[in-house]
């Protein structure tokens, strides 16, 4: 039998407004083992996990660490019991070196001064121990984000963590770097440490796990061993319901373009060209997809179609007329309909209600409006229609968007977008950090308004299953130009797009010639 290094017993975290997060959790983790925590969006995942490492004092329940009771009262506390924790949104500072960042907390001193030799010799000898190929006088800002994840790892290791909790680690790498990711963690298993991998890519879960235990509506459904499971199997007990792991849909037809960009340069404010030279058309009734190592440009190609960003030369058009100059509303008058990258920053306003939010770019509308006033009812018939349509969990359509979790702020920013009558969607990590119920929701909607509505969508996503599933057409984006260009999404392979990401492969401007 293993040996249990951890056991959370009967764990209830109930928050002041009432809100259950945990009832009564039971969850354990053996030395040497890699478990799966998985869960929906709201399931109770991360306040579990803010328990372990301090964040979160339980109303009822006790940790044990090695069968002893313990409290961790504070994260420095969890610290010092051997618990880490790898965020999902890196936390490094980009001017430092990868010794400086490794370090922190636990800074070596010699004469009252940091010792950055001493630094440099600790990072090396984590760096040699767990097979991390890494220098440790390079500058954060020269690493790639796989480089950059080995880091945060390395800064819980120099900790002396044994228990690793793993949030989203694969969220922004390539196929590549994820394969050399899980190398590492089973290293690291084999020196005995154990890890809880918070993941919604159920088929990496699979892959790397041996156990999971599964979360739902702040309940544990209990632990299970994956040998007997596959993948539809984890996704009905954390959703309760059958979900489409593949997206079937008939091939496209495209019509006249609705987007084009031709020569698109834009200069950032120090100077580097963050677009070099892009030209892409959409079409209506299409979804193309854009593939790309994180910061390679897509996040500026977004910003310059939703009138968020400036940029330097070439030509913009939605729906033949040029956006230059124009502002974000223009812009959506022209038939924009936007979900940004980061939901709570750009997508909605957190203590308005889901009825505000979701009127928030209609309500001006002749329709939506008596005289002077508003037509509440008229509205209130609306909202509450696409509250049930999107599936959108909540007490009513007068609670604040923050108080809900993140998969319903999502349906509430893309029930606002789909419903706007826009003929073009631009989708920029649609499906980032919700559940797999959620993203089903989402990536089916996309594909079916271009069938059915003739919409052009161009999808932004770092999830490479999610470009293959949904797009018709396929763009890779490397160094702010596009590098590779398929005329069928469906005929890709993980691997093949990996090798364009990372710079292995690029095709040359003939080999792209009439793709994009």
């Amino acid at each position: 039998m293993p040996k249990e290094v951890l056991r959370m017993d009967g764990i209830t975290k109930i928050y002041g407004n009432g809100f259950v997060a945990n009832k009564n959790i039971t969850f354990w983790l053996y030395e040497g083992e890699i478990l799966g925590l998985v869960g929906e969006n709201g399931a109770g995942k991360t306040t579990l996990m803010k328990v372990l490492f301090g964040h979160e004092t339980p109303q009822s329940g006790e940790v044990f660490l090695d069968g002893q009771p313990v409290k961790i009262l504070n994260t420095l506390d969890a610290i010092s019991k051997g618990i880490g924790m790898v965020h999902q949104h890196f936390m490094l500072i980009p001017s430092l070196t990868v010794a400086e960042n490794v370090v922190l907390g636990v800074e070596p001193m010699k004469n009252g001064l940091f010792d950055f030799k001493k630094a440099v010799a600790m990072t090396q000898e984590v760096a040699d121990k767990y097979d991390f190929n890494i220098d440790p006088m390079a500058k954060i800002q020269d690493l790639s984000v796989g480089q950059m994840q080995k880091v945060e790892i390395m800064k819980v290791l120099i900790k002396g963590a044994k228990i690793i909790i793993m949030d989203e680690p694969t969220a922004v790498l390539t196929p590549q770097e994820t394969d050399e990711l899980f190398e590492q963690l089973m290293l690291l298993k084999q020196h005995g440490h154990s890890i809880i991998f918070i993941s919604h890519k159920l088929e990496e879960v699979k892959r790397i796990c041996a156990r999971i235990t599964v979360l739902r509506h702040g309940y544990c459904l209990g632990s299970y061993d994956l040998k007997d499971m596959d993948e539809s199997d984890i996704s009905r007990l954390m959703v309760g319901r059958d979900v489409v792991l593949k997206i079937d849909k008939e091939d496209p037809k495209p019509g006249k373009p609705v987007v084009h960009i031709k020569n698109l340069v834009k200069i950032n404010a120090a100077g580097k060209r963050v677009l070099d030279d892009v030209s892409i058309d959409i079409h209506e009734g299409e979804v193309v997809g854009i593939a790309g190592v994180e910061g390679n440009g897509q996040g500026d190609l977004s910003d310059v179609l939703s009138g968020m960003g400036v940029y330097s030369s070439g030509v913009v058009e939605v729906n033949g007329t040029d956006i230059k100059g124009r502002t974000v509303r223009q812009i959506r008058d022209l038939g924009l309909a936007y979900i940004p990258e980061d939901r709570m920053e750009y997508g909605c306003a957190g203590d308005m209600s889901i009825r505000d939010n979701i009127i928030a770019d209609r309500y001006f509308r002749k329709e939506y409006r008596k005289g002077f006033f508003l037509n509440q009812k008229h509205i209130d018939e609306i909202v509450d229609r696409y509250i049930q349509e999107f599936e959108i969990a909540c007490d009513d359509k007068s609670q604040p968007v923050r108080m809900l979790s993140g998969g319903n702020i999502q349906k509430v920013v893309v029930a606002r977008e789909f419903t706007s009558g826009s003929n073009f969607i631009l989708a920029n990590q649609p499906t980032r950090g919700i559940d797999v119920g959620a993203a089903e929701m989402i990536r089916k909607t996309i594909v079916k308004k271009s069938r059915e509505e003739g919409t052009a969508t161009l999808l932004i996503s770092a999830d490479l299953n999610e470009v293959l599933e949904c797009s018709d057409r396929l763009l890779v984006m490397r160094k702010g130009r596009v590098v590779a260009a398929f005329p069928k999404a469906n005929q890709v392979s993980e691997e093949l797009l990996g090798e364009y990401m990372l710079g292995i492969k690029t095709m040359t401007q003939e080999e792209m010639e009439g793709l994009l």
